[in-house]
């Protein structure tokens, strides 16, 4: 993935944070976070050209494509901030670091997305804050979903993990079931209690005919989408594209991207 200036929050570093985001004590914002937000604001700006550009190039309206902006790694205050400046839509793919990154961003008004591979016993957690799963692979997790979901009292919207690198019959390495597999597991999502079928999901693959091939990667998810949309009309959701391929994604019909590192910097290294 593409990326800005490095940005990293050495753990001894983080100052102590309010409930709105800004330094214990402090009624107004410190220079730090003020120069955060500058960067962020640039970011989304050069995201947000990046994106006009291509839906021009594709003949499409800029309305028509959703950003939503990957948060993994960074802190609940880069959240808020980017709430802040109007982002709407967010994703993280650990459940270990989207629970508490919600509840510590809960009321600034955003649709939590959940967009990496996830366990069964994750379900529960998972439907406490998501309003987007991206990531269905296989019955046994639509149906934790399900339950989860109906527990909580909540509709989740659901998105099928499409590997275009798995053989048929089978499930990706990083996720996702083989294209042939798709319509079986949407029926299984579109019949289950508490699940809504929104539509597809993929990352370009990094091995097989379409490796290092994202356009005509995501050409094939269109027309897996396409099928689908037959017996679902309403799963019109097609999710792809990154930092380095958004342009592709949007040229090949793509009406959700998911881009991280050009909007908030490269990734701190994980401990």
């Amino acid at each position: 993935m593409t990326g800005d200036m490095p940005y990293e929050y050495p753990e001894s570093d983080l100052p102590a944070e309010s409930g709105d985001g800004r330094s214990a004590g402090s009624a107004e914002p410190t220079s730090a976070e003020a120069a955060r937000k500058a960067e962020l604001a640039a970011g989304l700006a050069r995201v947000e050209e990046r994106i006009e550009g291509a839906c021009r190039v594709a003949g499409r309206r800029r309305d028509e494509v959703t950003l939503i902006v990957v948060t993994k790694t960074y802190p609940a205050s880069d959240v808020r901030l980017l709430a802040e400046l109007g982002v709407r839509d967010v994703a993280e793919n650990r459940d270990q670091e989207a629970a508490p990154k919600a509840a510590a961003c809960a009321g600034a008004g955003l649709d939590w997305h959940f967009v990496g591979q996830l366990q069964t016993n994750k379900a529960r957690s998972v439907a406490g804050y998501a309003q987007h799963v991206h990531s269905v692979d296989r019955v046994r997790l639509a149906t934790a979903l399900s339950a989860a979901a109906v527990r909580a009292e909540r509709e989740i919207g659901c998105l099928v993990q499409v590997a275009l690198d798995a053989p048929s019959g089978s499930v990706g390495e990083r996720g996702g079931v083989a294209p042939d597999g798709v319509a079986d597991l949407a029926e299984a999502v579109a019949a289950a209690q508490g699940l809504r079928l929104d539509g597809v999901m993929t990352v370009a693959p990094l091995a097989g005919p379409l490796a290092g091939r994202p356009r005509a990667a995501f050409d094939r998810l269109w027309e897996v989408s396409t099928t689908l949309r037959v017996a679902h009309p309403a799963a019109t959701m097609m999710s792809a594209g990154m930092s380095s391929d958004l342009e592709e994604a949007v040229l090949a019909g793509a009406t959700h991207l998911r881009v991280g590192s050009a909007v908030l910097g490269e990734r701190p290294r994980l401990r």
